[in-house]
């Protein structure tokens, strides 16, 4: 079973920058894509950025510009850079990969990190 683990949420002033980075385990023969995802309470969770396994990237329009998803693809492992923080961003932020693995197909979360802009 694939498992994914996320670190680097917080609290963070509005124009400022968090980094988030993904980390997935277990054996995995192909990852087809790995991104995030964030939510809201009471409200449904969206696509923040994905980045696919030929490295084309997909970033929701409220973020464009300012989030950036990189992934290492020998490591299994995908970040964000947040720059530009604004307190709209503020949402419990969650991992996702797609792929090929044991027992078979994965699409696995991350527990989710809280992000907080706020002065």
């Amino acid at each position: 079973q694939v498992q994914l683990v996320e670190s680097g949420g917080g609290l963070v002033q509005p124009g400022g920058s968090l980094r988030l980075s993904c980390a997935a385990s277990g054996r995995i023969f192909s990852m087809n894509s790995m991104g995030w995802y964030r939510q809201v309470s009471g409200k449904q969770r969206e696509l923040v950025a994905g980045i696919s396994s030929d490295g084309s990237t997909n970033y929701a329009d409220s973020v464009k510009g300012r989030f950036t998803i990189f992934r290492d693809s020998g490591k299994n492992t995908v970040a964000l850079q947040m720059n530009s923080l604004k307190p709209e961003d503020t949402a419990v932020y969650y991992c996702n990969a797609k792929g090929l693995g044991v027992p078979g197909r994965f699409d696995s979360w991350g527990q989710g990190t809280q992000v907080t802009v706020a002065s």
